[in-house]
């Protein structure tokens, strides 16, 4: 490593990760997602020659940096800071253990953030005028439609390759992510006192026997393997604030993920034909299956420096590739050992960081 040693390394993106995991920088708390976005801005605006363009859509701020004249950089690293919601503040932050980093977003995925902007200040540090950008967001979790969707298509954001660490692990590579498909479904009733419910029409059980019907649909189209659509009820909610009432009408939100050659619209379709015509529909996010087309040399360095064969995978979930590859970008998509995505004691190994950051640098270095 040309300008810091593995121990130096280390100890950077160490406390870095935990710097940014201390910061609570989810949707629910936008002062706070302010706050981590000022953090990282402040970080890469102390680099020479570094020039950084700051944008916002729809309140959700995301900064673009690269060497002074640069506008669509050969390489562009992305990443976000926003994490999942956890209803007590007091749950971010981290503890190190048996050469890990505990804590809500360390995996997903401000460890591997801290990593893109400790490689991202040691190649400028190199190669002052190198065409190495670096994107930051803060909308991934809710879909990057105001983040990296809008620097792409309202800002002109292109390059000739991008790294995102936010899928598959040290030794996979991610080549597959299946779309995502987010709806709302409503049922309507009839409000009356809860001791008398024959006078009314209670849409929570109507809402339940349509989840019923849409979940056995997706059950329908298992097969072996984990590649196959899948359907999740994540929010059930009514307006009710007391016990002893029917409320007016329930919702539903269903995150749908899904491969080739299922599509959004073919999807949404089938559930209004499922549900019938006393359900409301609406869709909160759409977005069809990703292909990456990873550069071989990405996979022939992660087999250098970690030792091991580096294997190419499908992955369940999504990122913001998918508003990258459909222009014929190649994405590089792997990240750190983590675990217990998206719960308290989220964690990624520490080791598995350093690696990361290696072969990084021995990539960009070849690259650039």
């Amino acid at each position: 490593m040309a300008i810091y040693g593995k121990k130096d390394v280390k100890e950077r993106i160490v406390a870095l990760t935990r710097d940014l995991i201390l910061i609570p920088s989810t949707v629910s708390r936008p002062v706070e997602r302010l706050r981590c976005y000022e953090f990282i801005k402040n970080h890469l605006e102390a680099l020479d020659q570094i020039k950084v363009r700051e944008y916002e859509s729809k309140g959700i701020p995301s900064l673009l940096a690269t060497a002074e004249g640069i506008n669509k950089p050969k390489i562009l690293l992305c990443g976000h800071l926003d994490v999942i919601d956890h209803p007590d503040k007091a749950s971010y932050h981290s503890v190190v253990k048996e050469g890990r980093i505990y804590g809500p977003g360390s995996g997903d995925m401000k460890g591997a953030l801290a990593i893109l902007l400790e490689v991202f200040r040691n190649i400028h540090s190199q190669k002052p005028d190198a065409s190495l950008g670096i994107a930051i967001t803060s909308d991934e979790e809710s879909g990057g439609a105001s983040g990296i969707g809008f620097l792409v298509a309202r800002k002109g954001l292109s390059c000739k390759s991008a790294i995102i660490p936010d899928g598959g692990s040290l030794n996979e590579i991610t080549v597959e992510e299946k779309g995502i498909l987010h709806l709302k479904i409503s049922s309507y009733g009839h409000p009356v006192h809860s001791a008398r419910p024959w006078l009314g029409k209670n849409p929570i059980q109507e809402l339940m026997g349509g989840i019923i019907k849409v979940q056995s649909y997706f059950d329908s189209l298992k097969t072996e393997g984990h590649w196959y659509p899948t359907c999740a009820v994540t929010i059930i909610s009514t307006e009710n604030k007391t016990i002893n009432r029917i409320p007016s009408q329930a919702q539903a939100v269903l995150d749908i993920r899904f491969p080739p050659p299922f599509k959004v619209d073919s999807l949404t379709s089938k559930i209004k034909e499922i549900l019938g015509k006393n359900y409301g529909i609406e869709k909160i996010l759409g977005a069809g299956p990703t292909h990456l087309s990873p550069d071989p040399l990405y996979q022939k360095i992660t087999e250098e420096v970690t030792g091991k064969k580096a294997v190419f995978i499908r992955d369940d979930g999504g990122s913001d590739a998918r508003y990258l590859a459909p222009r014929g970008i190649p994405v590089m998509m792997s990240r750190p050992i983590v675990g217990n995505l998206h719960a308290e004691d989220e964690w990624v190994d520490i080791d598995s960081m350093v690696l990361l950051y290696e072969i990084y640098e021995r990539y960009l270095l070849n690259k650039l």
